[in-house]
């Protein structure tokens, strides 16, 4: 399998935790790099989503819970989309280093 092909595959979750197992693609350090800024992304997107949960209980509270679950949907296509053109970056060979968790990845690589 191609290089590209396999960073771009790790932008699916489990398939990222695969490559982080399997023995060719776990020496390869770009692949490395982003089977772990793909798992710390979505390690991130579940904590997004447990905050917007806690959220969505308080707005049903507060009667504005429209109005919250627009806001919910909106930052879970938020997170999606950065998925995508992170993979998308992935197959065409280069690097889009997330401000946060891409320094964490780059440092996991080696």
């Amino acid at each position: 399998m191609d290089e590209n092909v396999a960073a771009a595959l790790c932008y699916i979750p489990i398939v990222g935790l695969i490559f982080l197992l399997v023995e060719p693609y776990n020496k390869n350090k770009n692949i490395k790099f982003h089977a772990f800024q793909s798992l710390f992304y979505c390690i991130a997107w579940i904590a997004v989503g447990i905050v917007l949960g806690i959220f969505s209980g308080i707005m049903l509270g507060v009667g504005m819970f429209g109005f919250w679950l627009l806001i919910n949907r909106l930052v879970e296509l938020a997170l999606f989309v950065g998925l995508v053109i992170m993979a998308v970056k992935a197959y065409q060979g280069s690097r889009f280093v997330m401000p946060i968790i891409g320094p964490i990845a780059e440092k996991q690589a080696g």
